[in-house]
């Protein structure tokens, strides 16, 4: 046997030196890696730097201060591993993780740091190929204005300016953001042969932003005609949809909820603009379907209640007086046993008191007697529940076949006596004053 123990710690102890080794290669691999890719991005921000100058490449110079900093407390770990004085195991294996760690670390952020720059770079060396392609787009746009400015002026002799309110301002919108796009591509090209890199890279950034809202703008004019006829179409069926519910209301229960609602959906047909007359169809549409929506709920819930009566207060307050005697019965019970009742009883007992106590505020407005009806029965049920859980705690503590002479007084706690008594006295008596009882 010791044996066996002595050949699995020298495997073991093999192969923690085999993993100490690994991550000696590791950390010595990541060494030198590092190095090499602080020489590469030196090199990067010096390329970038003679190209654009110093404001855009800030944050890169600050990483590679970082990161060289943090490289020199690695390259000391490792010659700490390497001089005079002996190590242990422990001390190498975490010099080593911690020049794994610092070697990613310096590569993450400068990769982090190089990928950005290198995206300045090519928008800065796109900028002529953008500048073009700003003012031709503008150019473009520019055609699309009169277009825009016809639509809107038919759309407007045709709708009410509400509807058009909207789009109203359009074409001289797009107009001003097309001119602010041509002057910041102008800008853009002066900031870059003043070789202020950043500041026209922002112009350019800003030209390119304002050609796409105008063209937005643009297409919104036009997407808008095509809005405002569907629709009236469809204000044109919603209409002859709201008069059919109208005939079917006069067929539902006549309740106050019917009478209002068809009288709101009468009194909004009556207010839509008459035929011919410029009108805003979007308002309409929306007035009309909230209108018919709200007689549709109010005829299909007239229907409900028609099929579903309101319970009267008599039928609430039956059902409450029956929960109040199911709760007496469960109270009494539990009460005359503390001793051998547990949880679940108790639990159900103190659910149905707490759903008790809100009931009678419930029961007088009609809109919550249907909900007082429900608690109710919920607190008689809980209360059955709890009375027959209660039964089962007792038949279960209660001694089976045994008297007061069962077991003998002089048996202690564990005759049939101590149990009544325990049952009786609940938590009244606990302890060293139970046990004197029965002693």
């Amino acid at each position: 046997m010791a044996g066996f123990w002595g050949k699995r710690k020298r495997e073991q102890e093999a192969a923690r030196a085999a993993q100490d080794a690994d991550l000696a290669r590791r950390a010595e691999q990541a060494l030198v890696s590092a190095d090499e890719r602080i020489r590469t991005a030196g090199d990067e921000l010096a390329f970038a730097e003679a190209e654009l100058g110093a404001s855009f490449t800030a944050d890169l110079r600050a990483a590679l201060d970082s990161v060289t900093t943090h490289l020199r407390e690695a390259f000391q770990l490792h010659q700490l591993n390497h001089d005079e004085i002996p190590d242990t195991a422990e001390e190498l294996r975490t010099r080593n993780a911690r020049i794994a760690q610092l070697c990613d670390w310096a590569e993450d952020l400068l990769d982090e740091k190089t990928g950005a720059l290198a995206e300045a770079v090519a928008r800065v060396r796109r900028a002529p190929e953008a500048r073009a392609q700003v003012r031709a787009s503008a150019e473009m746009l520019s055609a699309r204005v009169p277009q825009a400015s016809a639509i809107i002026e038919r759309l407007s002799s045709r709708y009410a300016e509400s509807a058009v309110h909207q789009i109203s301002s359009s074409a001289s919108e797009a107009e001003q953001l097309i001119a602010f796009a041509l002057h910041g591509a102008d800008v853009a090209e002066r900031r870059r042969s003043a070789r202020q890199h950043e500041e026209a890279d922002l112009a350019l950034q800003t030209a390119t932003e304002a050609v796409r809202r105008a063209e937005a703008i643009l297409v919104a004019v036009e997407d808008f005609e095509i809005e405002a006829l569907r629709a009236e179409s469809t204000l044109a069926q919603v209409v002859a949809d709201s008069r059919a519910d109208l005939v079917a209301a006069r067929n539902a229960p006549r309740t106050p909820a019917v009478t209002t609602a068809a009288g709101a959906l009468q009194q909004t047909l009556s207010s839509l603009a008459p035929a011919g007359t410029a009108n805003d169809p979007f308002a309409e549409l929306s007035r009309l379907r909230a209108a018919n929506t709200d007689l549709d709920e109010a005829i299909a819930h007239a229907h409900y209640r028609a099929q579903n009566p309101l319970p009267s207060v008599a039928q609430v307050q039956h059902a409450l007086d029956d929960a109040d005697r199911q709760l007496g019965v469960a109270r009494g019970l539990i009460a005359g046993h503390r001793g051998w009742i547990g949880a679940d009883a108790r639990t159900r007992l103190a659910e149905a008191e707490r759903l008790r106590i809100d009931i009678p505020a419930m029961i007088e407005p009609e809109q919550s007697r249907e909900e007082a009806l429900a608690a109710s029965r919920r607190v008689a049920q809980l209360a059955a529940e709890a009375l027959q859980l209660a039964q089962r705690d007792i038949d279960s503590a209660r001694p089976q076949d045994q008297g007061w002479g069962g077991g003998g007084w002089g048996g202690g706690r564990r005759g049939g006596g101590g149990d009544i008594a325990s049952g009786i006295l609940g938590g009244l008596v606990i302890g060293s004053i139970l046990d004197g009882i029965f002693d």
